[in-house]
């Protein structure tokens, strides 16, 4: 059940990540789709979830979009991140994405891009405010005209996701969709938390 918090409830650190059966479940799904999804079809459910995105944004004002909300934990979601706000999921969104976009763009130039991927270095800041929005949109089409400008998508070169291990651009590519899909159900239940509908 959604609800709002007054403070800040405990829950397991950044980074803590999924129980081993659903991350078995979602390591499978998400190679699954890499290999069902052309290239086309994963630009146009990325693109499909921004345009959602900023709809269920345009109902709420400022202040509403800025309010944490507890909510129940969801299939891909950990428990570090079920105390956010609208703008705090959008604002997790704008760093992941510009990530996955970096690590595609490497890839289909032939190199690993440097560091690796942390979970808990994509956490949102407590402090955003409305302007993520706008940083999100154009991150969002900066990524899809990076994947587009990638010959090959995929790539012999592979990159390690924390949960997930290595992928090549192609699954990348794929799981930017999965990712803000997760997202979007989350802030649908964030929304129904703030409205009261649950």
């Amino acid at each position: 059940m959604s609800q709002k918090a007054e403070r800040f409830p405990i829950l397991a650190a950044p980074g803590a990540g999924l129980p081993k059966i659903e991350r078995l479940v979602a390591h499978l799904m998400i190679r699954w789709r890499a290999l069902c999804t052309s290239r086309d079809q994963a630009a146009a459910v990325f693109d499909a979830e921004r345009l959602a995105i900023l709809r269920l944004l345009d109902r709420h004002d400022s202040v509403a979009m800025a309010q944490p909300v507890l909510i129940k934990r969801i299939p891909g979601l950990e428990d570090s991140s079920r105390y956010w706000s609208l703008l705090m999921v959008v604002d997790h969104l704008r760093i992941v994405n510009r990530d996955i976009m970096k690590v595609i763009f490497s890839l289909g130039a032939g190199h690993l891009p440097e560091g690796e991927a942390s979970i808990a270095a994509v956490k949102p800041s407590l402090q955003v405010t409305p302007a993520v929005i706008s940083a999100f949109d154009q991150g969002c089409r900066d990524f899809a005209k990076t994947v587009a400008s990638v010959t090959k998508l995929k790539t012999p070169l592979k990159f390690p996701h924390p949960w997930f291990g290595p992928m090549d651009a192609a699954t990348w590519h794929v799981m930017g969709g999965i990712h803000m899909r997760i997202h979007h159900h989350q802030m649908k239940l964030i929304q129904a938390g703030l409205t009261g509908s649950i």
